[in-house]
């Protein structure tokens, strides 16, 4: 590539590499280690969390910085250099970029993160982009790390965004066992796959718990479930795009068994890691699918007592126009005796009842008529 694109944080890093000394094309492998979150400050000097030198599976050096690693491994063939970076600058990607040959691209996925899990091959070298996650259980969530993997014949650089994952298990499993180290790049690469994959099960089994305790939320009637499932669906979409493009990788990782003579072992051994992959990978599909029906089964229970709420308040609305309806009927009936007594209250002298003998009696029959008249007609209605 003679030119890049602009834009590009690093647009130039080619022309400031060295001359790097020819390494004899090889395989792509494996991916490096560090140490434990609590060995990182938080302000570091140098993101060299680990750097070491390993001949026939067992270290023979080990350095605290990037230059003393290639020094020393300049001067010691056949040697497997295994450098573990965090967050790492600019300028300590352009060392290691021009002392192993690594891509401009590949160099700025690494600096700037945020990258989709892939693999990618650059000539002789390996680029692999893994999401970790691991699974906090007091505030119930699943926090996601990165890691980046330059492998080539003789080397290893893991490059880690986040807290996750701790690969100074991983190293410490490699010593342990030299007759697999020494398999090569491959071997650190795969065992770093398989270490990221087994950080899932406990995400999963945390998932699992969340979803189950979110069911009974659900039909306890909980008002607050709906945020929580909502929340829940996010980290699992998240955790589905870690886990899915995985299968792609080991894939392409799987079609390049004959081209670079991946020993036997180290074949059954990313197999394993695939199977682990898919179960993963099905159990993640199956959360969503979960959540999905959790959802619409929430917001059915939840219409169902808006629905009762509202039938609840009709129902004290027709009680209370049935009260008003008896109130206004008997205030109707008690109005009529009182507009006749009131009117043959008035006194007046010119009011030709006044005088009449039978003045009382009709005022009397005027009102139980009206009354008795009126009380029939709020009964017919069933006002009364």
């Amino acid at each position: 590539m003679s030119t890049e694109p602009p834009g590009r944080r690093l647009r130039g890093l080619r022309g400031l590499r060295k001359p790097a000394k020819k390494r004899p094309a090889v395989p792509p492998a494996g991916e490096a280690a560090g140490r434990t979150d609590a060995d990182e400050p938080a302000e570091a000097a140098s993101s060299v969390l680990h750097a070491a030198l390993y001949q026939e599976g067992r270290r023979v050096s080990t350095h605290d910085t990037l230059a003393d690693t290639f020094q020393q491994l300049r001067s010691a063939p056949d040697t497997l250099a295994w450098i573990g970076l965090h967050r790492p600058s600019s300028d300590e990607l352009v060392s290691l970029a021009s002392e192993f040959d690594l891509h401009p691209l590949a160099v700025e996925d690494a600096l700037e993160a945020h990258q989709r899990p892939k693999l990618e091959r650059y000539g002789d070298t390996l680029f692999v982009v893994l999401r970790a996650a691991r699974y906090l259980d007091d505030p119930e969530e699943v926090d996601f790390g990165e890691l980046h993997l330059f492998v080539g014949r003789d080397f290893v650089i893991t490059v880690r965004h986040g807290g996750a994952p701790d690969l100074s298990a991983v190293r410490r499993r490699m010593e342990e066992t030299p007759e697999l180290l020494k398999r090569g790049p491959e071997a650190v690469l795969y065992a770093i796959l398989d270490a990221v994959v087994d950080g899932y099960v406990p995400v999963v089994a945390g998932v699992q718990n969340d979803i189950d305790e979110i069911e009974t939320e659900v039909f306890g009637g909980d008002p607050r479930v709906s945020r929580r499932i909502y929340e829940l669906s996010r980290e699992v979409v998240e955790f589905q795009r870690a886990t899915r493009p995985l299968n792609g990788i080991l894939e392409s990782l799987t079609a390049g068994f004959e081209k670079y003579a991946i020993d036997a072992e180290l074949r059954r051994y990313l197999r394993d890691v695939a199977d682990h992959v898919l179960h993963t990978t099905e159990r993640v599909d199956g959360f969503r699918q979960a959540l999905q029906d959790i959802l619409t089964v929430n917001a059915t229970l939840v219409n169902q007592q808006q629905n009762a709420e509202m039938r609840a308040l009709a129902e004290a609305g027709f009680e209370q126009n049935e009260e008003i309806k008896k109130i206004s009927s008997w205030a109707a009936i008690l109005f009529a005796p009182t507009l006749v007594g009131t009117i043959y209250g008035m006194n007046f002298t010119s009011m030709p009842e006044l005088t009449w003998g039978f003045g009382y009696p009709f005022a009397i029959c005027l009102m139980a008529v009206v009354c008795v008249s009126l009380y029939v007609i709020f009964k017919r209605r069933d006002w009364l």
